[in-house]
């Protein structure tokens, strides 16, 4: 009985120092970051290794397929020249929408117990509103349906839509002739009338950057009207259309005469 406490006791020791081993770890004191494009961008990595004084740190942009950001002590691909590194928090320099994405830092310490550890970090690039694009006909005919559309498809957080009528803005009420969606940026009309004519734009607003509005275009309502005479000729017309278009049937062939 006294071996077997003597054999357990150095074995409990040994386990409880690999259970209190303080293996690699990796967190990042900002695991979201939000900045505005053409900044720059910091993506914090904090580590703590075990015993390993000069582990491996690499960068990789998670989507469809991983891309490397930084490895092997240089950067790659678009990140090289505008990128850099402290301890192994990265800084990516002047940056653009196409760098939205998350990022994954990576810390191998070959020396310790757990050699990997690594932390995600979410990069949102923050984009002000463009001139959207409007769509405005020139003319149409009294009591048809309308819609006018609005798009934006640059602007982050995605814009929302606020229509103007010769400069004033159109509010949207329960008893209004029209209807807006100030999110999708449409204007829509059930039936229009020579009311309605005058010059329409848009503006697209969010919350990164002052509103753009894209040039005023003048939409035009007419009445349609069709006189008797224009309906007469109307009428001629098409009896006329359909004569010429019936099949030609040549007369039937003379009877012989009879002796």
């Amino acid at each position: 009985m006294d071996a077997l406490k003597t054999l357990a006791l150095p074995l409990l020791i040994t386990v409880l120092q690999i259970l209190s081993s303080q293996s690699v770890t990796v967190t990042s004191s900002r695991p979201a970051v939000d900045v505005h494009e053409h900044t720059d961008a910091v993506l914090a990595c904090e580590f703590k290794t075990e015993r390993d004084p000069n582990p491996r740190i690499e960068w990789k942009k998670k989507g469809k397929a991983v891309t490397f950001v930084y490895f092997d002590g240089n950067f790659s691909g678009s990140y090289a020249g505008r990128a850099s590194m402290e301890g192994a928090t990265l800084t990516i320099h002047s940056i653009t929408q196409k760098d939205s994405g998350d990022y994954r830092c990576e810390v191998t310490a070959s020396q310790d117990h757990v050699n990997l550890g690594e932390a995600t970090v979410s990069l949102n690039v923050l984009v002000p509103p463009h001139v959207p694009s409007c769509e405005v006909p020139s003319t149409v005919f009294a009591g048809s349906a309308l819609e006018l559309v609005c798009r934006d498809t640059l602007s982050v957080p995605p814009a929302t839509y606020r229509w103007y009528k010769d400069n004033k803005a159109l509010p949207d009420l329960a008893d209004s002739p029209y209807s807006t969606d100030t999110k999708k940026g449409t204007l829509r009309f059930n039936s229009v009338s020579t009311s309605d004519t005058g010059m329409y734009r848009c503006e697209s607003a969010n919350s990164v950057g002052s509103p753009k509005s894209c040039v005023a275009q003048h939409l035009n309502v007419i009445e349609y009207q069709l006189s008797v005479t224009t309906l007469v000729a109307v009428g001629v017309g098409l009896m006329l259309f359909l004569f010429l278009l019936k099949p030609y049937s040549p007369p039937p062939p003379p009877r012989p005469a009879r002796n």
